[in-house]
């Protein structure tokens, strides 16, 4: 499934700019030479549904210092209330909705190095745009989505319920009739995406897309899994949300995804953004004694273990006198 392989298995590798030369190990010219770790996540481990959660995880483990990179958004001018508006019907069922908007896009395949990482988590690539949302769903663990904005009727998102009869037709070419308890994003005329489950066939990102609207929510956990398992559809971003993603992890998901779009000269980011939500959680101060823990687990571990455990996970914990 590399882009510009032919159907019967060979790929011209005059079409890359790999810099290799005959007799050199294809290996190593496609960058295959790598390990890759398979991890089995319980369904109660959500946070470990990503490459930032595993790292998390193995730096507490390990005892080693937690690197995670921090994005940067270069934003190019204009205005993206020039080009959407948005407005969410439903806040029980979407808590959180992120927008931004990408013009003069230029379609085509990823680098080779980003392929590569998908196809080694069993992500198939298929373009720059629809490769940077998989990837950051993997770094992250927060689902995104791309639409083709002149396919956005009414230049209108609106998150509702669906309407009795409605229907929609998915990426994977298959009809769905809707019902009223589906949350779906839909435009001025009707569906363009279950929501948190998977996007509209009319919407999808083309060879000749220029604009692009990206989407990076929080939806409730229950609706989504109630509408997969209706629907019959179970998809990488339905697993995660039906598991449950952090609400306050959408704004770094969705500047993970502008920082690769100027990283790989995808298009050029608009100013402005849409961040819809009836309040973000505030940090939350919880007093636990070391006793009723151990006696909970059935374990003994030491107060200070547990606060350099905690505190290496990115729960700030402090110790007080008696704990």
């Amino acid at each position: 499934d590399m882009p510009g392989a032919a159907t019967d298995g060979i790929l011209i590798l005059n079409d890359y700019d790999l810099g290799c030369k005959p007799g050199d190990d294809i290996v190593d010219v496609l960058g295959m030479r790598d390990r890759a770790v398979e991890f089995e996540i319980t369904p109660n481990r959500p946070d470990c549904l990503s490459v930032i959660g595993l790292a998390r995880e193995s730096a507490a483990s390990f005892e080693r210092p937690l690197h995670i990179p921090v994005p940067t958004v270069r934003e190019a001018g204009d205005d993206i209330k020039n080009y959407i508006d948005i407005a969410i019907k439903d806040t029980e069922k979407c808590f959180r909705y992120s927008a931004r908007v990408i013009k003069n896009v230029k379609i085509e395949p990823s680098p080779l190095w980003l392929r590569m990482r998908l196809r080694a988590s069993g992500v198939r690539p298929i373009n720059n745009i629809v490769d940077i949302t998989n990837y950051v769903m993997l770094e992250y663990g927060q689902p995104m989505h791309a639409f083709d904005l002149r396919d956005v009727k009414g230049a209108k998102i609106i998150v509702r319920n669906a309407e009795s009869g409605e229907k929609i037709t998915t990426l994977d070419g298959k009809e769905h009739e809707l019902s009223p308890e589906m949350l779906v994003i839909a435009d001025a005329e009707g569906p363009s995406c279950l929501a948190g489950i998977m996007g509209g066939l009319d919407s999808e990102i083309k060879p000749d897309t220029t604009e692009v609207f990206f989407e990076c929510a929080k939806f409730r956990r229950d609706s989504v899994r109630k509408t997969a398992r209706k629907l019959g559809i179970r998809t990488e971003s339905s697993g995660r949300f039906e598991r449950g993603v952090d609400i306050i992890n959408v704004e770094y998901a969705m500047d993970r995804a502008l920082s690769l779009v100027s990283l790989l000269g995808v298009g050029e980011i608009v100013d402005g953004k849409f961040d819809l939500n009836d309040g973000l959680p505030a940090n939350r101060d919880l007093k636990v004694s070391a006793k009723s823990v151990n006696e909970l687990l059935g374990v003994d571990i030491p107060a200070d273990t547990m606060a350099d455990i905690l505190n290496s996970l990115g729960i700030e914990t402090k110790l007080l006198l008696g704990t």
